[in-house]
């Protein structure tokens, strides 16, 4: 009798979606994807090499001219994929004009970089090395010459790439790179709402969501990265001040004048500060000014604080190197 109490307490206490529980959760499927589980077969033994092979050169300080500069100096991995500086310093101390975006989760991204200059992953990794601001290397013929005075990187290279005769070049560093940054994916609590658990977010969370897709932060901000797949001018509805002319500078177009590439809201709660030159530290600040500029909408402080407690669900799992 005491064990049948116990199940009937059991049972009595599970959890039942609501009928606006599953509303909800069948409309967030309309405009988010949960991550996929990887965008690289990481069980393939060339792909594997080619992670390894990445990894070491994003962390290799000898890729910049005073051997001090790696990516990983700008896109901390322990540091959700940033260095929390408004723009960052380069190998003399000379500061570049943008933000340094996250590397978790670019992979998704229809272009790289704020405005997109960089179709991939692997185009991105090779501009910062040779940027006389950031890296400062004076050649690719001095970047090659650098790896093959290596020997663990002639053997590293060679298992990356067994199939070419001479593999370091310089093309292949930014491929290795692009395979390693494609590992790099933050699963988070909302990725498991988005694939039928109803309580991997609490009450207050649902509630921005609910709030965050009536507003119209979906308009931008969707998919399974939950932005990164769409340029979009910053300023559509009510101008917004900026002497960066985006997009335009890419490609001569006046109607890419002050666009950028929409930026994930993954990890977003820890990766300030904001905006492509970095100038505000306060999330709240970016709800209220995006609701205002890009949509034309006035939100409460009621509505910044549910959105930003939705946005805490997007924190993911870092992974384990």
């Amino acid at each position: 009798m005491k064990y049948l109490l116990i199940l009937s307490l059991l049972f009595s206490c599970t959890k039942k979606p609501t009928k606006e529980d599953k509303e909800l959760l069948t409309e967030a499927l309309e405009y988010f994807k949960p991550l996929p589980d990887s965008l690289i077969d990481v069980n393939d033994p060339v792909n594997e090499a080619k992670i390894f092979l990445g990894k070491k050169l994003y962390l290799e300080k000898g890729l910049s001219i005073n051997g001090q500069i790696s990516c990983n100096s700008c896109h901390l991995l322990d540091k959700f994929g940033v260095d929390g500086e408004k723009t960052s310093p380069g190998h003399d101390g000379r500061r570049g004009d943008r933000n340094s975006p996250t590397v978790y989760n670019a992979g998704l991204h229809l272009a790289q970089f704020w405005d997109g200059r960089a179709k991939d992953l692997e185009e991105q990794a090779l501009g910062p090395i040779l940027n006389p601001i950031e890296m400062g290397m004076k050649s690719e013929a001095h970047v090659v010459l650098l790896l093959k005075s290596d020997a663990e990187y002639i053997r590293r290279f060679n298992d990356a790439f067994p199939k070419e005769k001479d593999p370091i070049v310089y093309k292949n560093v930014g491929v290795a790179i692009g395979a390693f940054e494609k590992t790099l994916l933050t699963p988070s609590r909302f990725d498991e709402y988005l694939k039928g658990d109803y309580f991997a977010l609490d009450a207050r969370e649902k509630k921005g969501l609910k709030t965050f897709i009536e507003v119209g932060c979906i308009t931008c901000h969707e998919g399974a990265g939950i932005g990164g797949g769409q340029y979009q001018k910053l300023g559509l509805v009510e101008e917004y001040k900026t002497e960066d002319k985006g997009r335009f500078v890419v490609t001569g177009d006046e109607e890419d004048m002050h666009v950028f590439k929409v930026p994930s809201l993954r990890n977003i709660t820890k990766t300030g500060p904001y905006f492509h030159d970095g100038h505000l530290d306060s999330l709240d600040d970016v709800i209220k000014i995006m609701a205002k500029h890009q949509l034309g909408a006035e939100v409460s402080a009621e509505q910044v604080a549910d959105i930003k407690a939705f946005l805490e669900s997007l924190t993911g799992e870092l992974p384990k190197f």
